[in-house]
């Protein structure tokens, strides 16, 4: 048998419920799902997964401020029709 150890986590409540039905689903419980993530992250050598800020990069947030500004500027051509535009398009 192997040496095994007991250790706490505190974490809200309905995250352990949906976890618990989401792992349960899976034919797991939730200690088994937490060392199925352990171990794998010491065979990765760190997160099993990518961990990221989501945070645009500069062309992104440009764009997305240029579409803010074209969504309020009221001397841009609007369309109600898809199919109209789309000709527009192709011109």
């Amino acid at each position: 048998m192997a040496n095994t150890t007991n250790f706490s986590v505190r974490m809200d409540s309905d995250v352990k419920k949906q976890s618990e039905a989401l792992f349960g689903e899976l034919g797991m419980n939730l200690t088994t799902a937490i060392n199925v993530f352990l171990r794998q992250s010491i065979r990765v050598g760190g997160f099993p997964f990518d961990v990221t800020v989501n945070v645009p990069n500069a062309a992104t947030m440009a764009a997305m401020l240029e579409a803010e500004r074209i969504a309020r500027d009221p001397d841009v051509k609007r369309y109600s029709d898809v199919e109209k535009a789309l000709r527009e398009l192709k011109r």
